[in-house]
């Protein structure tokens, strides 16, 4: 059992990363990636989404029509990231406001439809809660990863509080959508060069 749950958190977060493996999640990887409070609030509310939308949809597997599975995953899908754009809203109004749509765009998040329809679908719910929980940690890897970058470079700062002194210049473009290009295509290479893919990793131990 612990092995299991070793294999899954090791897939989702580097050998099956959702952004740097599968190249999903693309959009909001870039959109709230040049501070590292607001791709740590998104991050958290994907995992949120994602754990428990996998979680749902393997408690349902059973009972739902396959004709309906995809508009059935959709609905639990917007249900709870309803449930985070409130909290948000309630308790974070000026993160909220910060993050602006890309709170319910979590609901187009190709990660999460991939997890409940690849994953969830076909297994138990401990399981496929836990692949939900590593695929958002994985996307979180990715999202801070970038930001902690670009929000050095374009702000000299670190979760908004400046650590750089008056000699220090600004990279304007780290802080505009091509840095974030820029970034997010240094570290699929990196991923790509330095980090064994899941087929590799399979081959090896053979």
């Amino acid at each position: 059992m612990i092995k299991g749950v070793g294999n899954i958190f090791k897939n989702g977060m580097f050998q099956d990363n959702p952004v740097f493996r599968q190249i999903l999640g693309i959009c909001s990887a870039l959109a709230v990636t040049n501070l590292l409070i607001n791709s740590f609030a998104m991050s958290l509310g994907l995992i949120f989404v994602t754990s428990f939308s996998s979680l749902t949809v393997s408690l349902l597997r059973n009972h739902t029509p396959g004709h309906l599975r995809m508009m059935v995953q959709t609905l639990i899908i917007s249900a709870y990231v309803i449930i985070v754009d409130i909290v948000l809203k309630a308790y974070f109004p000026a993160m909220s406001t910060a993050l602006g749509p890309y709170v319910g765009l979590i609901i187009t998040n190709c990660i999460i439809m991939g997890r409940c329809e690849a994953y969830a679908q076909n297994n138990k719910p401990l399981p496929s809660f836990l692949d939900g929980v590593a695929s958002g940690i994985g996307y979180m890897f990715v999202l801070m990863a970038i930001a902690l970058f670009r929000e050095f470079l374009g702000f000299g700062s670190f979760f908004g509080f400046a650590i750089m002194g008056e000699g220090w210049t600004n990279w304007v473009f780290m802080i505009m959508p091509p840095g974030a290009f820029f970034m997010l295509g240094i570290l699929i290479w990196v991923a790509n060069t330095y980090i064994p893919a899941k087929e590799e990793t399979k081959g090896g131990a053979q």
